[in-house]
């Protein structure tokens, strides 16, 4: 097969898809240093779309297996798809598909290409979709540490992990439908990529793990062999000498044109991480965006005459309730400006994440995102009885009746317990007012659908949370499209501050008060400053 006459090598794009590629544009100059390490997942994702028809782009092969998060998966796939529909051989080749564990994800994602390779001593661990949710109280109680936590609705799981010791019916409900709905989505995906009927898809899943001969035999892969032989096989495929390039490095040529700054386009702002007041900043918990940051380039974005539209890419379990509404405030503004705005979610966009997105001209979302999670905990967990067990003392003086009502030496008292569910209350009913309004609903309507759970991008689709299944270039193209744009405008990220002027930015600390001590790792859920926490659960999807 030959795409381009004469004797220049073709360009043979190639991934490593073992795990997920970083997201583009980190914080500051070391942010960026450490993304420019591995393979950057948003030049991948357009090099796959945009080379289907590149004629000098011969193919594309990628190393598969390996935990990838199931949007990210979704994307890739979609992306593979894409470039494979441009009559260009795909080859995905694999060591295994999970080593004496599960890979439903890796080999979901291995699907999309039209061969499957797999090394003759690996193994293909198709076992379907679990949830595993750890429960703390029993070791709580023992350690003496008393969480005292309020939770807006039933539904509002990730408290659950702390004040209870198992599954309550609402969170083994919630989470059941997460894994089947994940797993449906999966099997699809798997029946399509091979031919297959669903119903033998599930046979082969509930029947596995199997080694790599009996992959072949069931025709869950096509071949069995090592790296150069896949290699050998699709340069064979081409039919012309072949030079290979990360699929992340290629860049088609560009004609001259004005440059992007004087040109009409999209602005792009992403609000990935845990959603904090300040300045975006990384922690030792995880990546934090601030809501001053994203405020700031949503700003730029509304006074921009170059401006033409808006995607906010959101990744994000949640957050603060304030600083989400700072956010949410600023995606108005722009709306008000008359510039449309268009949401897509990444792997997760809950609770805060849906807060910030719920006021977008159209919301998309993958299929395995988890979203929603419209509900509200907060309080703190009180060490009292564990500093008994350790000898240590705590002396204390207060002025006003309340002063110490967050101290984590005590607990609450009749009085302060009922100011912390008023204050919970109105967080919730604010929120589910604020998503009514934006979706063209009924409170009662929302609530039915919020009460703190959280969905998948599929089912908040059929519950009206969500507009759209795709990727984040869907969110791309609906947002040219709203605003009147070419398919060729600019993607230009909003506000972007030279890394120079990064190096003088201070960040701002946390008030002390607010961060409650005991776990560490709850550290961000049950920091309350303003009287309630949007988070969502923390669960396990093998």
């Amino acid at each position: 097969m030959s795409y381009l006459p004469g004797r220049r090598p073709l360009l043979l794009l190639e991934l490593d898809l073992t795990r997920a590629p970083a997201e583009s544009g980190g914080d500051g100059v070391l942010g960026r240093l450490a993304g420019r390490a591995g393979h950057q997942l948003r030049p991948a994702l357009r090099a796959l779309h945009e080379a289907a028809d590149y004629p000098r782009v011969g193919g594309l092969i990628a190393k598969v297996g390996g935990p990838l998060p199931w949007a990210v998966m979704q994307e890739l796939r979609l992306a593979v798809r894409a470039f494979a529909a441009g009559g260009k051989p795909t080859v995905a080749w694999a060591e295994s598909f999970g080593e004496g564990t599960g890979d439903t994800a890796g080999y979901v994602l291995a699907t999309a290409f039209d061969r499957i390779w797999l090394q003759p001593g690996g193994g293909l661990g198709l076992l379907g979709v679990g949830i595993e949710t750890t429960f703390v109280r029993g070791a709580l109680d023992r350690l003496g540490v008393e969480p005292q936590l309020e939770q807006r609705r039933e539904f509002k799981n990730a408290a659950d992990q702390v004040l209870r010791t198992e599954f309550t019916e609402a969170h083994r409900t919630a989470s059941d439908r997460l894994a089947e709905s994940l797993f449906d989505g999966g099997v699809a995906m798997i029946a399509a990529g091979r031919g297959m009927a669903p119903s033998r898809v599930r046979e082969l899943t509930d029947t596995g793990p199997r080694t790599a001969a009996e992959a072949l035999d069931v025709r869950l892969v096509d071949e069995l062999g090592y790296r150069d032989q896949a290699y050998a096989a699709i340069r064979a495929t081409i039919g012309r000498p072949s030079e290979l390039l990360f699929a992340d490095r290629w860049r088609p040529r560009r004609r001259l044109r004005l440059p992007a700054r004087s040109r009409r386009h999209v602005a792009l702002v992403d609000i990935r991480g845990g959603i904090v007041s300040g300045r975006s900043r990384r922690t030792p918990m995880g990546r934090q965006v601030g809501s001053d940051s994203v405020s700031a380039a949503l700003r730029a974005a509304t006074d921009s005459a170059q401006v033409a539209a808006v995607v906010l890419h959101v990744d994000s379990p949640g957050g603060s309730a304030v600083a989400s509404e700072t956010i949410w405030r600023e995606v108005c503004r722009v709306r008000e400006a008359g510039k449309p705005v268009i949401v897509s979610m990444g792997s997760a966009a809950a609770s805060g994440g849906y807060y910030v997105a719920c006021p977008a001209d159209v919301i998309v979302a993958l299929p395995a995102t988890l979203t929603g999670s419209i509900g509200v905990f907060g309080g703190k967990v009180v060490l009292r009885a564990l500093l008994n067990r350790l000898g240590v003392n705590t002396g204390s003086v207060e002025h006003g009746s309340r002063s110490l009502m967050f101290s984590s030496r005590r607990g609450f008292t009749d009085d302060e317990r009922e100011r912390l569910a008023a204050a919970v209350d109105a967080v919730y009913d604010d929120f589910v007012g604020k998503v009514a309004q934006a979706r063209g609903r009924t409170v009662a309507e929302i609530d039915e659908i919020a009460r703190g759970r959280v969905w998948t991008g599929s089912d908040a689709l059929g519950v009206g949370l969500v507009d759209e299944l795709g990727g984040l270039r869907d969110a791309v193209r609906i947002a040219r499209e709203r605003a009147g744009l070419p398919d060729d405008a600019p993607v230009r990220r909003a506000g972007r501050i030279s890394p120079l002027a990064r190096l003088g930015r201070p960040t701002n600390s946390e008030d002390p008060r607010a961060v409650l001590g005991g776990l560490p790792q709850l550290g961000t859920a049950l920091r309350m400053p303003t009287g309630a926490q949007l988070v969502m659960p923390s669960i396990t999807i093998r």
